[in-house]
């Protein structure tokens, strides 16, 4: 990824684990929030006089499923020095007296003197979760009860009870818990499969504490990925959502969950309009496993991919921009045991379409370990079928190393020389040239010196007359695969 589009992604990805209220100020949120006009269920439906349009009414599913909606308050400590100007204590779920402190989380770290003494800082965090069980199974984000000592669940009907946490799982933000109480109320689970964009959507949690706050929008997307180390599908909402959401059921018109509310995008710290849910078909794979073994397996097919634009389009001669294009493959890992290069772009997995990069891991995410994945990639100009089992996300992946330093090539902007044999043992390729300079078209898409060139639009560079040929003969773009470290990407190069 270039420096410049790195820049365009800073925005705060926020977790929505609210601050205690007491001793602290209450901040004033005043979002306009314009209501979307969508079809729904006739006994949802709420018709507006003088006009054929109806609008959903939410009253039903809140009164009938609104009690297995729970409170979530979370205590315990936190090791801070006492040199931190956030010495007063901020736990992982940003859950000190300021509901915001979880933004401020990261740059605590290292602010104290090196050595410097710390203290054991009691904490109080906020969440939401819902009742997926008559016998006490409760839903929530790993976030909200991250680092509890006590985790207690307050009902509507105001009875409280001390809570188990079974299991949480950070890779997908999903805890279980377990209140022993019986006949308790229970939500509906949907299918975030079947959900359509621009569908009405209902939260409810208790944003700040305020418990059983209502909220309602549309799906904004679906197979949202974010720039963290989830590989989660998000769904994307415009539903009010703040801190103390978190772990709140998303809902659809049919009163079905469809989701975990866990985090929004903001650089304030509130609500702006950009929402993120976790899939309940995710969250429900994960619970299941927690339940039955306290712990969770992911699967892992041992890739990087990136996105297919129209310039990557062009350079590997697909008819649209669509796909996840394989900048990497992790050696010995499932997708190299199964064929898979670099350069391939996979188009369909088991079966189901691969539209963006984001849209593979969430067929992944479905899947455990050990499981057959068939995929159908783009090689060369042809299509390919290729079928792989998939492996443990726990398993060590080993990468290359970073090469090191130290002439020839003009259109695209490159000083290329060949790599040295302890040079290629280093990097951990078999072929590639190693950049001494980058001007012009390469350096404007982010190439710099000491990247080692590994293939132009998939095809494997041993050469300087071979890339000088491959140019020659491109068309209007190439797709130039780069190792950079141990990361692999393919940058694209508009060439008129």
């Amino acid at each position: 990824m270039t420096s410049a589009a790195l820049k365009n992604t800073r925005l705060v990805v926020a977790l929505l684990a609210a601050g205690a209220i007491g001793g602290a100020g209450v901040s004033a949120f005043n979002t306009m929030h314009p209501a979307a006009i969508a079809a729904a269920p006739p006994a949802l439906v709420a018709a507006v006089p003088g006009s054929s349009i109806a609008l959903p009414d939410f009253s039903q599913i809140t009164e009938r499923y609104g009690p297995a909606v729970v409170n979530i308050s979370v205590t315990g400590s936190t090791r801070v020095s006492n040199d931190s100007p956030f010495a007063q204590g901020d736990n992982d779920e940003g859950a000190s007296g300021d509901p915001f402190a979880e933004l401020f989380k990261r740059f605590q770290q290292g602010q104290g003197r090196p050595g410097g003494p710390q203290q054991e800082t009691p904490t109080r965090g906020q969440g939401s979760g819902f009742i997926v069980s008559a016998d006490g199974i409760i839903l929530t984000n790993a976030h909200v009860v991250r680092g509890a000592k006590e985790v207690t669940v307050k009902l509507t009907d105001r009875r409280e009870f001390r809570a188990k946490v079974l299991g949480a799982d950070p890779k997908t933000d999903v805890a279980v818990l377990k209140i022993e109480a019986g006949n308790l109320p229970v939500v509906t689970l949907g299918k975030t499969s079947e959900l359509k964009v621009g569908e009405w959507v209902l939260a409810i949690g208790s944003p700040f504490g305020f418990e059983n706050t209502v909220t309602a929008g549309v799906v904004s997307a679906k197979g949202r990925s974010l720039p963290d180390d989830s590989s989660v599908p998000f769904i994307q909402t415009d539903v009010a959502i703040n801190p103390g959401n978190s772990g709140g059921p998303l809902f659809n018109a049919r009163g079905e969950v469809v989701g975990i509310n866990s985090q929004i995008y903001s650089r304030s710290g509130g609500y702006q309009g950009v929402s993120f849910a976790i899939p309940i078909d995710v969250a429900g794979r994960i619970k299941n496993q927690i339940v039955a073994t306290g712990k969770v397996e992911h699967a892992r097919l041992g890739v990087m991919v990136q996105e297919v634009n129209q310039a990557f389009a062009n350079s590997f001669k697909l008819d649209k921009p669509e796909g996840a294009l394989v900048s990497s493959v992790e050696k010995g890992g499932p997708a190299d045991q199964a064929g898979l290069q670099s350069g391939d772009v996979i188009r369909q997995a088991n079966g189901q379409p691969i539209v963006s990069s984001g849209d593979l891991p969430a067929v992944i995410g479905l899947a455990a370990p050990g499981d057959t994945l068939k995929l159908e990639v783009w090689r060369q100009g042809a299509s390919k079928e290729l079928t792989a089992r998939l492996g443990s996300a726990d398993q060590k992946v080993s990468r290359a190393a970073e090469p090191k330093d130290s002439a020839a090539q003009g259109k695209l902007g490159l000083a290329l020389r060949p790599l040295q044999p302890d040079e290629q043992q280093e990097a951990g390729v078999s072929s590639g040239l190693l950049v001494q300079q980058a001007s012009g078209l390469a350096a404007q898409a982010g190439v710099q010196p000491g990247d080692v060139l590994v293939s132009i639009n998939g095809t494997p560079v041993r050469n300087i007359e071979q890339v000088r040929a491959m140019v020659a003969k491109s068309g209007k773009s190439v797709a130039l695969l780069i190792l950079r470290g141990d990361s692999k990407i393919f940058v694209p190069l508009n060439l008129g």
